[in-house]
């Protein structure tokens, strides 16, 4: 099977139909064995759980052809992990991390074609969801439900480099306190689409949220966890039981601290402080992490050191180093690289 005739360095990022996607259904309280399929629709009950009470969670994460040609993905365990966290909270019936894994390796294989070449800054997006199905009127969990992994090649967040993003400080709130904000649901994120195109409309790029309770201390974006660097070098980052763990965050941290010998710190961090930071950048997985040159509080602009042209030195170091691991170029450690295909067995 030959790769697709795309011009890679240019597909954007958005989502194209591809060969196969992965289906798996909970009924009678125990997943069935899963499969492929070619069928791109779902069918639903009128009163699925999903339409009436919005049981739903996902989780994001990349397949990549690494330099030596071989095909990879990314801490696939940890998204595994998380989406058993989410399931969790949300009352579903947590996927098991193996069949997960079983999954990732069976969609990228039957996808093989849609893997994007190595160097062309493009790679398969690899969207899992699940959600309920079966009929509920009543406000209680639903008893079946289905999981499924999707896939499709997508282009560099930022086509042409990395633009250094400009924030406001947002008046809604993206979490409420021991409440869902630190699981990966669906509902999180449709809660946060108001502020999102108020943000945008008023020439913005983005959020920055604030702590639920006191809106002082900084938390995160809709969809993406903060990443300050000091003057001295030293990585900060906010602590909160409303921010969703981010897998991206927590391997910046590790590679700031084990490969750059920074001093890494997880606090919470006032939104005053903001003018201490010499750097700011977002963590996730579409963009690795995403520079941020201002932020603006009500008319009162908040400029980091590291300006508007481009990535700060640190947080460009950190963006090559997680890339490198991501791509091959630079050791990864232990565990973090899951070998989906052998570079022999491609084509």
């Amino acid at each position: 099977m030959e790769k697709k005739n795309m011009d890679w360095e240019n597909i954007g990022f958005g989502y194209r139909k591809t060969d196969k996607r992965y289906v798996s259904e909970y009924k009678g309280g125990r997943w069935d064995k899963g499969l492929l399929t070619s069928d791109a629709n779902v069918v639903l009950n009128e009163c699925a759980g999903i339409l009436q009470y919005c049981q739903e969670i996902f989780e994001g994460l990349k397949a990549y052809t690494a330099k030596d040609g071989s095909i990879v993905t990314f801490r696939p365990d940890l998204n595994a992990e998380r989406m058993m966290d989410s399931a969790r909270g949300m009352e579903m019936p947590p996927f098991p991390k193996e069949k997960f894994l079983e999954a990732v390796d069976q969609v990228v294989t039957a996808n093989i074609s849609w893997v994007p070449p190595y160097g062309t800054g493009a790679s398969l997006y690899l969207r899992p969801y699940m959600f309920a199905t079966g009929p509920v009127i009543g406000v209680k969990p639903s008893d079946e439900y289905q999981f499924r992994l999707i896939c499709t090649p997508v282009g560099p967040y930022f086509k042409g480099g990395a633009r250094p993003l400009t924030l406001c400080v947002s008046d809604y709130d993206r979490a409420a306190p021991r409440g869902t904000g630190h699981l990966k649901a669906g509902l999180n994120y449709a809660m946060s689409l108001h502020a999102y195109v108020t943000a945008h409309d008023a020439g913005f790029d983005e959020n920055m949220f604030l702590d639920p309770v006191t809106h002082t201390y900084v938390e995160e974006t809709g969809g993406a966890n903060f990443l300050f660097v000091t003057k001295d070098n030293e990585i900060v980052t906010p602590e909160s039981n409303t921010i969703l763990p981010s897998i991206t965050r927590r391997s910046m941290l590790y590679v700031a601290e084990h490969y750059l010998g920074l001093k890494v710190t997880e606090r919470p961090v006032r939104l005053s402080e903001l003018p201490d930071f010499a750097e700011c950048g977002l963590c996730g997985t579409a963009a690795v992490i995403s520079p941020v040159g201002k932020v603006v509080d009500h008319g009162k602009e908040i400029c980091f050191a590291s300006g508007m042209e481009k990535m700060g030195p640190v947080i460009q170091q950190l963006y090559d180093l997680l890339t490198g691991i991501q791509l091959g170029t630079t050791e990864a450690p232990e565990g973090w690289i899951r070998k989906i295909i052998d570079k022999d067995q491609i084509f």
